[in-house]
């Protein structure tokens, strides 16, 4: 009874200190203000009905993360539409801690596979480890690594095609 009350105690300080971090996680699925809102509303929902489920404190990090993929991805097929970035959203997370200081970067990321994307993101933006974002993603650590360097790759080429290109028109 006691390690139950303290899960739930650890779930809801996690919840406060990093629902930011959560929502603009969503954000990157989703994609749209209100669905992001609603996407972290209805994790935090599953999350407390199945906290009975943890053993131990210190998943609670990468199974929330993995909650709220689940619920984006939901989200993504009921709606089965794309949305356009909002004037006000790109104002709230520009707000954040973390900008794209180069929107030549943020496009190319953008661009890359949903699933090095996600790494991308988890490794950079959110800074968990490769172990963690194993742990969030389903896979094998090894697995993660080899889609991040490839991932990283994919940028470098991207953005020097990018840079080959600027400079063709100069």
């Amino acid at each position: 009874m006691f390690k139950k009350r303290k899960i739930e105690k650890a779930f809801i300080q996690f919840v406060t200190e990093n629902e930011a971090n959560l929502y603009r996680f969503a954000y990157n699925y989703v994609k749209n203000q209100q669905d992001a809102l609603d996407v972290v509303q209805e994790s935090i929902r599953k999350g407390l009905c199945s906290i009975h489920k943890i053993e131990d404190v210190s998943v609670i990090k990468s199974w929330m993360y993995r909650i709220v993929i689940n619920t984006s991805i939901d989200s993504i097929r009921k709606h089965k539409k794309v949305h356009p970035m909002e004037s006000e959203a790109i104002e709230h997370l520009l707000g954040g801690t973390d900008k794209y200081e180069n929107l030549d970067l943020k496009n190319a990321i953008e661009s890359l596979p949903h699933n090095y994307h996600t790494i991308i993101f988890l490794r950079f933006f959110e800074d968990l480890k490769i172990e963690e974002i194993a742990k969030v993603l389903e896979e094998n650590a090894n697995t993660i690594k080899t889609r991040l360097y490839r991932a990283l790759k994919l940028l470098r080429i991207e953005l020097e095609d990018g840079i080959q290109e600027d400079q063709r028109y100069e």
